[in-house]
Formats: structure tokens, C-alpha cells, sequence
């Protein structure tokens, strides 16, 4: 989170212990050693070297929280981010959970096209082609998506 809100890690600690009422619980919390360790076996390219406590996590709420805190034109910029980005998940949710519900093949194929579209909004900027060609699929039970860079 430091690193997309353009501070240091000691920064983002500081701001949540500075600020106990701003983060209750729910907000934020610290990861046990087992969910580090799993963190860390997930992201074999990332240097964990560096870290001597262990990280913190943040929920939706934590983090627009933070960034009431951590007031710079980045952090702005990251906030509208992942305020975006969350309204767009939160609509896929629902355009999946209206397909099971909708029997109208017609309008079925329509909340196909925007969930293909959400997808795509939500993971195609921030995708690095460095490869020819990179696939993503996503099976939600009602619906399976593939969304290709090329």
C-alpha cells in the first residue's frame, strides 16, 4: 500500500497507530506468521527480506480510510483507483448473480457482454504484456471468461 499511496511503509504504520480511532476494527489488521508465510509462497518474485514486523492488511474501508490520512496527489489518485475498481467488481458481482436469475436469453447474452467488459476494465490496464500474448480465465460457475492480450 505504501507503494501505491507514494509513501514509506514506516509512514502507513505511523498513520494507522497515530490514528487508533480512524482504523477500528475491521478497517485493518496485522497478518499472522501462517498468512505471511502463505503471502510469501504465492509471490516467490518479491523481496520480503526487508520486512522485520509483520505487514498489515487493509479492507475496503482501510484503505479509503488511509487515504484521508496520506493526503498527496498520488494517494489521491490511488484512491480514486481502487474506488473505481471496487464499484466495478461489486457490479460484475451482481451482473453474475443476475445471470442465474434471469431466464431471457436475450438479456442473459447482455449481462454476458458487460461482465466481459467489467473484466476487462478491471484487469486489462493493469496487465504488463512482456509476453506475446497472456491469457486470463475466470470460472464464476454461471460464468467462465477469457480475456487475451496480445
Amino acid at each position: 500500500m505504501a507503494d501505491l499511496y507514494g509513501a514509506e511503509t514506516k509512514r502507513v504504520n505511523e498513520a494507522v497507530k497515530n490514528n487508533p480511532e480512524k482504523f477500528p476494527y475491521g478497517y485493518v489488521f496485522d497478518l499472522s506468521e501462517s498468512e505471511f508465510s502463505d503471502l510469501r509462497s504465492k509471490f516467490s518474485t518479491a523481496n520480503f527480506s526487508k520486512i522485520r514486523t509483520l505487514p498489515k492488511a487493509f479492507t475496503e474501508k482501510g484503505l479509503y480510510m488511509l487515504a484521508t490520512i496520506l493526503k498527496s496527489k498520488i494517494a489521491t489518485e490511488t484512491t480514486i483507483g481502487i474506488i473505481e475498481t471496487f464499484t466495478k467488481i461489486k457490479e460484475l458481482t451482481k451482473t453474475v448473480s443476475d445471470l442465474t436469475e434471469i431466464p431471457e436469453e436475450t438479456k442473459q447474452k447482455s449481462l454476458l457482454k458487460r461482465s466481459g467488459e467489467l473484466i476487462s476494465e478491471v484487469l486489462g490496464e493493469a496487465l504488463d504484456a512482456t509476453e506475446p500474448e497472456i491469457s486470463i480465465e475466470l470460472n464464476f460457475a454461471v460464468l467462465k471468461v477469457k480475456h487475451t492480450i496480445k
